[in-house]
């Protein structure tokens, strides 16, 4: 029985050469080169975005627990609770201190963001840092139960930006000052 030849090719036809090989590899590696940087943009948009609903998740969820609960609910950054992007706990702070004591009930806690992800708060009172809401799901200084806790959140990771505005009433939103500047 002879070599079998498909439709009319001979075995020198049968595959690619080495130099067209070669060309196709180039080309592609052409095409992920130039591709590479916007889909870099995507992944960073994407981190911005989930790291910024995750923050105004938790200042939902606190808010939430403060009205279910009628009672004061804290925002404060994990660990030393100087910064925000170590993560951050969310408890019922009965005696006032903005700390997570071991007789407080903690309700939620989230993990750090990568150091390259940088979270700065603007707020009314910021010593220490916390975001803190009263049985009626206000937000409040730690000085008094009246005096609103309000301002910004900033989210920034290379050129991407998000804030989350929080205004008097303690009602939360998530805003991109880079695409609209005059809203944000």
């Amino acid at each position: 029985m002879g070599a079998m030849h498909f439709a009319g090719l001979s075995k020198a036809h049968a595959g690619f050469t080495l130099v067209e090989l070669m060309v196709t590899l180039a080309i592609a590696a052409i095409l992920l080169a130039v591709g590479m940087p916007s889909f870099s943009g995507i992944i960073k948009n994407q981190e911005i975005q989930t790291a910024a609903r995750d923050f105004l998740a938790a200042l939902n969820l606190a808010r939430s627990e403060a009205i279910r609960r009628n009672m004061r609910v804290d925002l404060v950054p994990a660990e030393d609770g100087t910064d925000w992007g170590k993560g951050w706990v969310i408890f019922v702070d009965r005696n006032n201190n903005l700390k997570p004591d071991t007789d407080e009930e903690i309700i939620f806690t989230h993990g750090p963001f990568p150091a390259y992800l940088t979270i700065k708060s603007n707020l009314t009172d910021e010593s220490p840092k916390y975001i803190a809401y009263n049985g009626q799901g206000r937000t409040r200084t730690n000085t008094s139960d009246q005096q609103p806790q309000m301002g910004n959140v900033k989210l920034t990771l290379d050129t991407q930006i998000r804030k989350i505005n929080i205004n008097f009433l303690g009602r939360a939103r998530i805003c991109s000052p880079v695409e609209g500047a005059s809203t944000c």
